[in-house]
């Protein structure tokens, strides 16, 4: 089967991303991403692309070639949706806020809604892949939807799980680890949309690295590499609580751990917590499907990476508190990065959020930095959590765009997203700006402890 026409409904961190490479290196299929989300699909045809909504390393310059040439970004749906042969369903499938399995669970109403209205839509066999990550059996959910049309239509359901790396995004579509399709092995029109799909990688992707399953193994093994590597963030962080406690250095025991090939060093960085689309919503969902099987030892041991990052968070909020004499009550404190991470604008369960609603709870007035955040998603993430008014966040927490700016006059610093540009601060003039005595928590390990207490900084990292 030879695919001429992509759609992908959603142009999100995944799907536009996902969708730019796959243009980029299949110059003779179109792809069109849609969304119904109108601003979101103004940004991303902006004629500057450095406007694109979503921030990736190297991902304007691929969105610049193919623009116009075999990608394109639209609202209508419906129409992109009848010219395909292949459909990416990569749409937000956040955990549940409402009803069985609240807190845990994820919300499956848009992948539905999605499945209703490709079925309402196609008029021709097309083959729908599961982009966004779902949990384990959604896909014979998918397929009851999508048979039930009764116009003769037929649909091949894959999984094709996402694996990207916030702010490695680009080099991880052009060179992945692996790639993973899963659809009906058992089935000759299951293993022919399932070719088809390799094919579209082997566009770039050396064949031994693209690995066929059963659609269940698919769906399951993304949660479970989320869970594993998330399960390591949490590990090194229980261990750098107990670091602070006895005078070990948790870098130190880190790099000894990780040299064990059977370990290996990577996600092996003590830090104020994980944050991210992927990890806190995928384990959650592991612990819920666990549940509704009744393993709840199972469950249990997963939930427990979730309480460990909870815990880290707080903790590190709490000993601001304490350090700074049990009070930060109408104290100006400065937080360096609000992204989960550098190299990415997205904020989803960023430590950032979290540290700067307790501290507010602790009346303290707050000012944040932020190179690629904007003010309105800083607020929006604040406003969400619903601790107190919308206008109470806006008149405790000011946004600016320069950090010297957020620093000046400030009793203390909270370093909270590991930006490069953190390290080249002059932070002799951000120290002689500082009221005294001036402290600095750097919650991502980012700082040399060192040349800062030399300087005059009271100095706190996780793990030391």
């Amino acid at each position: 089967m030879k695919i001429k026409n992509i759609c992908c409904i959603g142009a999100g961190y995944v799907g536009g991303p996902t969708m730019a490479v796959i243009a980029q290196k299949c110059p003779k299929v179109k792809v069109t991403v849609v969304d119904i989300n109108e601003q979101r699909i103004q940004l991303w045809n902006d004629p500057d692309v450095n406007n694109i909504p979503v921030y990736e390393p190297g991902l304007s310059e691929i969105v610049e070639e193919a623009r116009g040439r075999n990608l394109f970004f639209s609202t209508d749906v419906e129409k992109a949706i009848d010219e395909a042969d292949m459909i990416f369903i990569s749409v937000n499938t956040p955990t549940k806020t409402y009803g069985i399995g609240k807190g845990m669970a994820a919300d499956l109403k848009w992948i539905e809604l999605c499945a209703r209205q490709i079925a309402e839509v196609s008029k021709s066999d097309k083959i729908v892949i599961e982009k966004s990550t779902l949990p384990v059996r959604t896909a014979a959910a998918l397929k009851d939807i999508l048979d039930s049309t009764g116009n003769g239509v037929k649909f091949q359901i894959l999984s094709n799980p996402e694996f990207l790396a916030e702010g490695t995004a680009v080099e991880d579509l052009r060179n992945p680890d692996r790639v993973l399709i899963g659809g009906d092995i058992d089935s000759e029109e299951g293993r022919e949309a399932m070719d088809a799909l390799v094919n579209i990688y082997a566009s770039w992707v050396p064949k031994e690295k693209i690995l066929t399953t059963n659609v269940w193994s698919s769906e399951l093994s993304k949660l479970t590499a989320n869970a594993f590597l998330a399960q390591r963030v949490s590990s090194i962080n229980a261990i750098s609580e107990l670091c602070e406690k006895t005078g070990a250095d948790v870098n130190e025991v880190a790099k000894a751990v990780g040299m064990d090939s059977r370990v290996g060093p990577k996600f092996l960085k003590a830090s104020v917590g994980f944050g991210g689309s992927c990890f806190q919503k995928d384990i959650l969902n592991l612990v819920y499907i666990a549940r509704s099987f009744n393993l709840q030892e199972v469950a249990d041991y997963w939930e427990q990476v979730i309480i460990m990052n909870d815990h880290q968070k707080r903790r590190f909020a709490a000993n601001m508190v304490r350090t700074m004499y049990n009070t930060v009550a109408d104290k100006k404190i400065a937080i360096l990065g609000w992204a989960f991470k550098k190299d990415t604008n997205d904020t989803r369960e960023s430590a950032a959020i979290y540290v700067a609603d307790y501290l507010l709870n602790e009346q303290a007035e707050i000012l944040v930095y932020d190179p690629k955040v904007t003010a309105e998603q800083i607020y929006s993430d604040l406003d969400y959590l619903g601790s107190r008014s919308n206008d109470a966040n806006r008149q405790a927490v000011t946004v600016v765009n320069d950090p010297m700016q957020a620093c000046k006059g400030a009793h203390a610093i909270a370093v909270l997203t590991e930006w490069d540009e953190f390290r080249q601060l002059d932070w002799q003039e951000v120290y002689d700006n500082m009221l005294k005595p001036a402290f600095l928590f750097d919650g991502r390990r980012l700082l040399r402890p060192d040349t800062k207490r030399e300087i005059g900084f009271e100095f706190y990292a996780i793990g030391n």
